[in-house]
């Protein structure tokens, strides 16, 4: 009876222990697939902001053809597999640099994508992130 008794708790121990384990392995995996989701937002976020530097709508004549300002800081929502979380896409304009007789302009554009955004954006962190929070930033430097 009594070493029946011992493989009982022997047993639940083992059980609550793989319980717990398997718990862990769960979260981690969630966690990794939604980093990965963050990086992709951030990623769809650079997109948006190089396309909007270096293909803007075209000038009234080619005389007038000066590089664009960049775009005020904005925040897109992703949809789709990317539902529920939020790019902040900002620009920095420097130039136009001349070396020669060629001319450039470079933008810094940086994401921040993450799933808890602040009032709809990804600009400040929250104060208490829970432990589901995830953000990734990205940084380019396109020249046109």
């Amino acid at each position: 009876m009594v070493s029946a008794l011992f493989i009982l708790v022997v047993l639940a121990v083992l059980g609550a222990a793989l319980a717990s384990i398997s718990v862990r392995q769960q979260r981690g995996s969630a966690g990794e697939f939604n980093a990965l989701r963050a990086y992709q937002s951030a990623r769809a976020g650079m997109e948006w902001g190089a396309y909007s530097v270096l293909m803007p709508a075209p000038p009234a004549s080619p005389a007038t053809d000066t590089p664009p300002a960049c775009f005020p800081a904005t925040d897109l929502a992703m949809s789709g597999e990317l539902a529920g979380f939020v790019a902040s896409v900002t620009c920095v304009r420097t130039g136009p640099v001349t070396d020669g007789d060629v001319s450039k302009t470079f933008y810094q554009l940086q994401a921040t994508a993450c799933n808890v955004p602040v009032a709809g954006s990804c600009a400040t962190t929250p104060a208490s992130p829970a432990s589901t929070y995830v953000e990734r930033r990205l940084s380019w430097t396109v020249s046109r």
